[in-house]
């Protein structure tokens, strides 16, 4: 085994994980109330497709000809 190149590699994996730890406490810093509608990426697993305007078959019924006299 080479020690120099464990070392090294090591050395990598560090820096790699101080980056991660420091994009993470920037989300975390910078995470307040958010305002408005989540992504759609957000929202597509398990909740269901809200749909605006009347549901289907909620039509006007005709209006009786004998009322109207």
């Amino acid at each position: 085994m080479d020690v120099s190149k464990m070392l090294a590699e090591l050395r990598q994996e560090r820096e790699a994980i101080e980056e991660a730890i420091l994009i993470l406490e920037r989300l975390a810093r910078g995470r307040g109330k958010r305002r408005g509608r989540p992504p759609l990426w957000m929202t597509s697993g398990d909740a269901p497709v809200r749909r605006r305007g009347r549901p289907p078959g909620s039509k006007n019924k005709p209006k009786d000809s004998t009322a109207a006299d």
